[in-house]
């Protein structure tokens, strides 16, 4: 039984998805899903969803410092990025080292409704590990922030749930209250080797692990 609203995606895909081969493995997609997200449904997800939130909030620490050396990760228990080498080339840091500037700008002008993005986006430069998540957009609407995202590629079982929380965590540097977090999912999908404990998480298992596609 499908509790949050993350959990509902999961089943959807499971229940809806179409079948797709793609150098990585067979997948389970949807395309174009929308996730609005209030304060109460995040408190959902963390409450119900393991997460590793003390890895994750380091690792946004560290991409917003522009740190590229994978050792550096790996020293702090992150040991994800191990198969890019030992330098993230073009990646994440290359795009989050901008979001304090962006972080401060906003905390300074506070306007009402301007849209400050943060791009992620496609140079044609080597990279050895794409960003999944393309843009990032802070509103303020009537003293209250409205965060939205989107990610052109979700997997849904390992990358989503960290996203929501980077998410989450983006918008505590914001010194006003959290109405909502949106995203906008292009793909997203359950790869076939994760499909079991994706079933297992939703019949109440919480201690499924799932595996890394890379």
């Amino acid at each position: 039984m499908a509790k949050n609203k993350y959990h509902q995606i999961l089943a959807r895909i499971l229940s809806e998805g179409k079948t797709q081969t793609n150098r990585k493995g067979d997948i389970l997609y949807l395309i174009n899903q929308s996730l609005s997200l209030t304060p109460g449904d995040l408190l959902d997800i963390f409450e119900e969803h393991g997460i590793a939130r003390k890895k994750l909030r380091t690792e946004l620490q560290l991409f917003m410092q522009g740190e590229s050396s994978v050792e550096r990760y790996r020293e702090v228990g992150i040991n994800w990025w191990d198969y890019c080498g030992s330098i993230l080339i073009n990646s994440y840091p290359t795009y989050f080292e901008k979001l304090p500037p962006l972080i401060d700008r906003i905390n300074r002008e506070k306007r009402n409704s301007k849209n400050y993005v943060l791009f992620l986006s496609e140079t044609n430069a080597q990279s050895n590990q794409t960003p999944c998540l393309s843009l990032v957009q802070f509103q303020i609407d009537e003293g209250e922030l409205v965060l939205t995202a989107y990610q052109r590629s979700s997997d849904a079982s390992l990358g989503l749930p960290a996203d929501i929380y980077h998410l989450y965590l983006m918008a505590k540097h914001i010194d006003v209250p959290l109405k909502s977090i949106t995203l906008f999912l292009g793909n997203v999908h359950i790869y076939e080797n994760n499909i079991d404990n994706t079933r297992k998480l939703l019949s109440g298992n919480d201690t499924v692990r799932f595996k890394l596609n890379v």
